[in-house]
């Protein structure tokens, strides 16, 4: 009798507001992860458009259509955006996330477009910068990606795991900078104008170190090209060991995998598969 009571509170239905958090929310369900692809499309057609949008020649020819699109999208994130805040445990907590201010960056600026574009007390041409610029604040719809994607989750762990190792090394580069771009100045300065002061040195030193290579500075005299070519070889290493580093934290944080699941305390991912409570905020999850 107890086993079909149970069985029966099972097969009940969630309540509409926790289903609407299971396929927003958790992408480790079957809607979830429908819900997921689908807002992926959607964020990838969107960036697309905005691509178009900045194609003088393509907008022109198709301004109805990409303007008409652009619309559609940003009506479609408005409703996403207000699904996980009527979903949320805590709406508050979510619009103050980062994720929170991601999705409200994505669909803003389309609205602030119409005020400008109204505001006759604006000139044309300031109004016609503003709503460009504003209209390029929508590529913030790629971060929204973020969401979506648990292996963004172990790369940022692994970051912020190496943190230290990380610091130590850049602490090294900038020592290196420095020391080379005031030899580099004693060594060239008297005949080079590339190298006239330090700061243009260090400039050239980096952009050395980091195998770019403009072009638009180069060493003359023997000395100058020797140091060069022993700063070429060090790039390299210093390209190698950071990639080091963080490839070995990154194994680490696959080898414990973690769940997409949020935490509807605090909206934090990131948690063990066999986790019952947050390990950020405690909450159960």
């Amino acid at each position: 009798m107890s086993q079909k009571r149970s069985d029966d509170v099972e097969k009940q239905p969630l309540p509409w507001r926790e289903r609407w958090y299971e396929i927003i929310f958790e992408a480790d369900t079957p809607a979830g992860k429908l819900f997921d692809v689908l807002l992926l499309i959607a964020i990838l057609l969107s960036v697309f458009v905005v691509m178009l949008e900045s194609v003088s020649s393509v907008y022109q020819a198709n301004k109805n259509l990409i303007d008409g699109t652009e619309w559609f999208f940003t009506i479609l994130f408005t409703i996403e955006y207000v699904a996980r805040i009527v979903s949320a445990r805590r709406p508050f907590r979510y619009i103050f996330s980062f994720y929170g201010v991601v999705d409200i960056l994505s669909i803003l600026p389309t609205y602030l477009t119409l005020l400008v574009l109204f505001d006759f007390e604006v000139d044309t041409l300031t109004r016609l910068t503003v709503v460009r610029a504003l209209r390029l604040l929508r590529v913030f719809r790629v971060f929204k990606l973020t969401h979506m994607l648990s292996e963004a989750t172990a790369l940022r762990q692994a970051i912020w795991a190496s943190r230290a190792k990380v610091a130590v090394f850049i602490t090294f580069v900038v020592i290196a900078v420095v020391i080379v771009g005031s030899a580099m100045h004693l060594i060239e300065g008297q005949n080079n104008p590339g190298f006239k002061s330090i700061p243009q040195s260090m400039y050239w030193a980096i952009v050395t170190m980091t195998t770019v290579g403009y072009g638009d500075t180069a060493p003359t005299t023997i000395t100058g090209k020797t140091v060069a070519s022993f700063m070429m070889i060090l790039g390299y290493c210093f390209i190698i060991i950071p990639t080091g580093i963080v490839s070995a934290e990154l194994s680490q944080a696959v080898r414990n995998k973690v769940t997409t699941q949020v935490c509807p305390e605090c909206m934090a991912e990131g948690h063990d598969l066999d986790a019952t409570h947050c390990k950020y905020c405690g909450a159960r999850l």
